[in-house]
C-alpha cells in the first residue's frame, strides 16, 4: 500500500505543495515501512489539464490515497474514478503529513477544495473556498505560483535572447 504526497521537493522533509496538479514532485510512500520514491510531476507544466495528468500519473503508481493542500474538480474526479482517496488541507512537511495519515489524523475530502484551473491563477479565485484553511495557506499558494511564473518568464526571456541572436533551438 502506498500513498502519494504532493511536494515542493524530492525528500521527506520537503514542504507539502499546496497544489496537486502543478506540484513539483510526488512522494510515493509506504506508510508502514517508510520506504519512499520521489517522482517528478510531468503534469506540472501542462498548459491545461495538469490536474488530470497528475491524477493519471498517480493512478498508474498503485496508490490508495493522495495527501495534498488542494485538489481541483477534474483531478478529484479522476482520482475518485481510480478508487484513490483524496485528502486535502494537508500542510507541513511530507514526513509530518505521512505521520498524521499513519496515525489517523487526516480525514478524506468529500469533494474538491478549489475551483477548476486554480493552480494557474493568482487572483482570489485560486484560493481555497473553505475559510477554515486560513490566510496563511492562501499566501503560501500565491508565493509558489509567483515563483513558478518568475521561472517561466525567465525561460521565455532566455529563449527570446537566443532567437534574437540567431541561436534558436
Amino acid at each position: 500500500m502506498r500513498i502519494a504526497v504532493s511536494a515542493e521537493g524530492p525528500g521527506l522533509d520537503s514542504p507539502v505543495d499546496p497544489r496537486f496538479g502543478r506540484c513539483r514532485c510526488l512522494i510515493l510512500v509506504d506508510p508502514d515501512t517508510g520506504e519512499f520514491e520521489a517522482v517528478e510531476n510531468t503534469g506540472q507544466a501542462a498548459t491545461g489539464g495538469a490536474g488530470i495528468a497528475t491524477a493519471q500519473l498517480v493512478a498508474g503508481k498503485e496508490v490508495v490515497a493522495v495527501l495534498t493542500g488542494n485538489c481541483g474538480p477534474n483531478a478529484y474526479r479522476t482520482l475518485q474514478a481510480a478508487g484513490i482517496e483524496v485528502i486535502t488541507g494537508v500542510s507541513g512537511t511530507v514526513r509530518e503529513a505521512i505521520e498524521k495519515y499513519r496515525t489517523g489524523g487526516l480525514q478524506a475530502s468529500s469533494g474538491p477544495s478549489v475551483q477548476a484551473h486554480a493552480g494557474m491563477r493568482t487572483d482570489s479565485e485560486s484560493n481555497v473556498t473553505s475559510e477554515s484553511t486560513g490566510y496563511s495557506r492562501q499566501l503560501e499558494t500565491l508565493k509558489v505560483q509567483t515563483q513558478d511564473m518568475r521561472n517561466e518568464l525567465s525561460q521565455i526571456m532566455d529563449r527570446l535572447d537566443r532567437i534574437e541572436k540567431g541561436l534558436s533551438s
